[in-house]
């Protein structure tokens, strides 16, 4: 606990020093325990030969420790005037394998991150940029090799869960990659303190199926959990104009039951009903 508290003092005279304070509207709730900062790293599996895309590093806590596990950072941040005490910072530590970003990341990933090639991802990101981000990422030409996020703990649980409890959220990621829930943080371990508690997640992309339409499976699946606690056959039918009929009989053929609810069907439930529409 001292240690923590150590590490908040720190923290509020550094941004003073500058004049700030973190910032509402950029989700700055920074992660100042120290064992949580090296479970993130551990639970992306940071390695000497790696390039990591750090998302919104802020001051750079976790920035300094990626430094000293990996090959290169490329450090994003939005808050200019974070990214000035991020250089200052770094360059007083005499730190030069971190390349820092002044860009909103939607952006970057947008534009440069086309670029990028064999990299990981991390990161505490602002809670309200979750699901955007990630599937953003996960859709990139050039997915990272894993991601590793601390993101909020609801959030996470919902991105890692499993039928009977899947939701939207979950099959959209699982459809591209594994998450793997590695702990879950207190909203105490943070500055100033977020509303909720926190979650470390792994998220490794997996090969695509080639005999998957990727559109036709995001239709499906948004159709089937248009209203998640109606029964799937209902939803389909309704959502893809469909006959009653025919939806019932192409879900007993993939041995799912029509009075079932999307939230117990598995990912590859999903992938066959999309390799089956209109067989």
């Amino acid at each position: 606990m001292s240690s923590q508290l150590s590490t908040i003092k720190q923290t509020k005279d550094l941004l003073e020093k500058y004049g700030l304070s973190p910032k509402k509207s950029f989700g700055q709730n920074f992660l100042v325990r120290k064992e949580e900062v090296k479970n993130l790293i551990n639970a992306g599996e940071i390695k000497k030969t790696d390039i990591v895309l750090e998302i919104g590093p802020g001051i750079g806590i976790l920035t300094k420790e990626l430094a000293k596990s990996a090959r290169k950072v490329i450090a994003v941040e939005k808050d200019f005037q974070m990214a000035k005490i991020l250089e200052e910072e770094l360059s007083l530590l005499k730190i030069g394998n971190v390349e820092i970003v002044r860009k909103d990341i939607l952006d970057y990933l947008k534009e440069d991150g086309l670029k990028l090639k064999e990299y990981k991802a991390a990161g505490n990101i602002p809670f309200y940029l979750t699901a955007h981000l990630i599937r953003l990422l996960l859709e990139s030409p050039n997915p990272p090799k894993n991601m590793a996020f601390v993101l909020q703990k609801e959030v996470g649980q919902r991105i890692a869960s499993l039928p009977p409890k899947m939701s939207l959220l979950s099959a959209s990621v699982q459809f591209y990659a594994s998450p793997r829930l590695c702990g879950y943080i207190k909203k105490s371990s943070f500055w100033p303190s977020p509303a909720v508690d926190a979650a470390i997640i792994k998220i490794s992309p997996k090969p695509l199926d080639p005999n998957v339409n990727r559109d036709l499976f995001f239709k499906i699946l948004k159709a089937g959990f248009s209203q998640p606690r109606k029964q799937i056959a209902n939803n389909l039918s309704i959502s893809l104009k469909a006959d009653k009929i025919e939806i019932n009989n192409w879900l007993l053929k993939n041995n799912i039951q029509p009075s079932q609810r999307a939230e117990t069907l598995s990912i590859g439930d999903w992938i066959n009903l999309t390799k089956t529409f209109n067989d």
